[in-house]
């Protein structure tokens, strides 16, 4: 789920208690799902403007059986994290629906 995020000028106290009372029961903008590319070594994800910096830490969570099978063998890792984007390295495979959900901590 995603959080209403008032503007830095926002003078209205209602979305302004909105977005903490969001925030407060878990929600978050640093959220997505990503697939691994198919026939390549390297996925590059590019997230919400803001989510994602250097220093940031993606965290991933399988939500299909290869994307399980991906994360069990530990053929995959974050190689880099910038501004908006995080880069996975995975094995080249021609593997389908190796899909995660993620989260960006930091």
């Amino acid at each position: 789920m995603t959080v209403y995020l008032p503007e830095i000028n926002e003078t209205d106290l209602k979305k302004i208690v909105l977005a903490l009372q969001q925030l407060g029961a878990g929600r978050s903008n640093a959220v997505g799902t990503v697939t691994l590319t198919q026939n390549s070594a390297t996925t590059v994800v590019t997230t919400r403007t803001g989510t994602c910096a250097p220093g940031s830490v993606p965290i991933l969570i399988p939500t299909t059986a290869n994307a399980a099978t991906e994360f069990g063998a530990g053929t995959w890792y974050i190689s880099s994290v910038g501004v908006d984007t995080f880069t996975i390295t995975h094995v080249n495979s021609a593997t389908a629906s190796r899909t995660f959900l993620y989260v960006i901590v930091g």
